[in-house]
């Protein structure tokens, strides 16, 4: 009893209101009324934290499988020709604090034939000593398969979508065809080159298994007549940063260099995905909201039952804003515990989100 001597009553009066009013029928009403509004409140706070969660958790996905192919940053020479300068421009982009890693590269537009089946594929020219500083195609599960591309032996890594589409296998041959061709009497020639099939490998994304062929950076300048790597692609610490370093790096190394970001190159998935999330946000909150009016029409109900009382607590001496006090209180209970109990609803169920998803479609 003297613990509650120092509670002010309106929090205790606000508590008794919340958790009590079984007496009568009427009370025993409000009561369910605010029960209800309590789990409205917590089964809306659980679905704004579920799903946002799991578009969180979607783009995440999404976007280290893509980055596993695409690096955080690419740096062209403007004029699309070889980078002059090779050793000197990789020390100017490592002495950026943000940049971890660096390698060249070389990228053009081919087509990958065998036998009758023939596919437009994106080539890149790798080096398979540095390409680990940028890509996870190196990881334990691929391991050695970028370490086979050998200068001079023409082989090609290829997206495993991509073989399996033109049935081929490791050390099957393939016909590299390449725009860029001679110049004869007849006319212009393409380039063609047959090679082998060093390896796949699988970054999880189809739109790079499908159509992404990997050799070595001298191979291609070869085949592409070039004078060495186009470019070279940096990987970052914190790949959110990369706006502002791709800014950075433009204005140190001027306009005869093109630097591009990976939000640039995948700019329109991601506004797509942006534009989504918001979207969900606002139809959430608006459950949210819902609840939250339902609480204030409990509110007026209780004040309108609680009449009686409030012209006792008048005439005990009790100020209008010290009643007003009362009921805020026992609105802000229902809130907080239909917040806390909505949030641990929605961690709950986003922590076991493998689990129950698959149970769900089983059922």
């Amino acid at each position: 009893m003297a613990f509650f001597k120092n509670i002010p009553y309106e929090l205790v009066l606000g508590w008794r209101y919340t958790r009590a009013g079984r007496a009568t029928r009427r009370n025993g009403f409000i009561s369910f009324i605010s029960g209800v509004s309590m789990m409205g409140i917590g089964l809306g706070v659980a679905a704004l934290i579920i799903v946002l969660s799991v578009m969180n958790g979607f783009q995440k996905e999404v976007r280290d499988r893509m980055l596993g192919v695409v690096s955080h940053i690419e740096v062209y020479a403007a004029d699309g020709a070889a980078v002059a300068d090779l050793p000197a421009l990789l020390a100017r982009l490592k002495a950026h604090p943000q940049v971890v890693g660096a390698a060249p590269f070389i990228t053009a537009q081919a087509l990958l034939a065998r036998g009758d089946n023939m596919k437009g594929v994106l080539v890149r020219g790798i080096d398979p000593a540095l390409e680990p500083e940028v890509s996870d195609l190196s990881n334990d599960t691929q391991a050695g398969v970028l370490q086979r591309l050998q200068p001079g032996a023409f082989g090609l890594v290829l997206g495993r979508d991509l073989a399996s589409n033109l049935g081929v296998q490791t050390g099957d041959p393939v016909t590299l065809v390449s725009p860029s061709g001679q110049v004869t009497p007849a006319g212009v020639v393409p380039r063609m080159k047959q090679m082998g099939v060093a390896g796949t490998f699988s970054s999880g994304h189809y739109e790079y298994d499908s159509a992404l062929a990997l050799m070595h950076v001298d191979d291609a300048a070869r085949m592409f007549r070039l004078e060495g790597p186009s470019g070279v692609r940096l990987k970052l610490r914190d790949l959110h940063l990369a706006r502002e370093v791709a800014r950075d790096l433009q204005l140190e190394l001027g306009p005869q260099f093109f630097v591009r970001d990976w939000t640039q190159q995948n700019r329109t998935w991601f506004a797509a995905v942006q534009v989504e999330k918001r979207m969900m946000f606002i139809i959430l909150t608006l459950i949210v909201a819902v609840a939250a009016f339902n609480l204030v029409s409990t509110l007026v109900m209780t004040v309108t039952d609680k009449r009686a009382d409030i012209a006792i607590l008048h005439t005990l001496g009790a100020s209008p804003r010290s009643i007003m006090g009362v009921f805020v209180v026992q609105g802000a209970m229902v809130g907080v515990i239909g917040t806390l109990s909505g949030l641990a609803l929605g961690l709950l169920v986003a922590f076991n989100i493998d689990t129950l998803v698959p149970a769900l479609e089983r059922l």
